[in-house]
């Protein structure tokens, strides 16, 4: 019986819960707006755009052979062992060299992606930068300091490109419409938050039916409330007439 009565009381506490969120809906919207709104102006105005250029490489070159298995697979684990060669420190320099690139070794690199697709043998290099056109160039610059370093470490013939990087025309950062998104939900979710606080932290008895259901007594009388006088919430009384204040 005692469980019965715990959980309709919890069910009636939700109900009230979405009640006082339905209520006061405008002001969920409006913080999510202005979230949303912020994190679009701070993304446009603060964020630099980032823009990436990829090319590849055929890690195999002519005198490489493969006359089974055990060499498949010994290729690929080369593969691995190229991915960290092509940000090695001699390469990567070897590049801001070439480019006359205003940086050091320590920054350039934090720009550059090496992987290799699933089952090739195949180097793909990525770089970032706010410049699309540098961008390109660093990373076809990569791709043959790379293949170059490939033919010197493993004594054979150079790697030869399979695709060079053009120059992106959009950005892949940062994204607004996802910045925006995540935004206008935390601000959402924290007015909800707000609300359900200021909610549960409220223990004013303002209706007949909180004398009884908090303090288990019978209301004895009401008394009476002027036309456009406030109530406990602040608001005027909607209405014609009296209303009835509990007592």
């Amino acid at each position: 019986m005692y469980k019965d009565d715990r959980d309709e009381e919890l069910e009636i506490d939700l109900l009230e819960v979405f009640h006082v969120l339905l209520h006061r809906w405008y002001l969920i919207i409006l913080c999510a707006i202005a979230f949303g709104a912020a994190a679009l102006g701070y993304t446009k105005v603060f964020i630099t755009p980032q823009y990436e250029a990829s090319s590849m490489i055929y890690i195999l070159s002519k005198t490489t052979s493969i006359s089974s298995a055990l060499d498949l697979q010994l290729s690929k684990q080369l593969t691995v062992d190229f991915e960290t060669l092509a940000k090695s420190r001699p390469v990567v320099e070897n590049v801001i060299e070439e480019l006359q690139l205003n940086t050091d070794y320590e920054t350039l690199v934090k720009t550059i992606n090496v992987t290799n697709p699933a089952s090739t043998s195949i180097l793909k290099i990525s770089v970032q930068n706010p410049d699309a056109k540098l961008a390109c160039d660093i990373s076809n610059a990569m791709s043959d300091a790379t293949a170059n370093q490939i033919a010197k470490v493993m004594v054979t013939d150079k790697p030869s490109t399979v695709e060079e990087a053009i120059v992106p025309k959009n950005p892949v950062s940062p994204s607004l419409k996802k910045n925006t998104l995540i935004a206008a939900l935390a601000g959402a979710f924290l007015m909800c938050a707000i609300l359900i606080f200021r909610y549960l932290m409220d223990d004013r008895i303002k209706t007949e039916e909180d004398i009884i259901k908090y303090l288990e007594l019978n209301a004895l009388a009401s008394i009476p409330v002027n036309k456009g006088s406030k109530d406990s919430f602040g608001k005027k009384s909607k209405g014609k007439g009296k209303g009835k204040k509990a007592a």
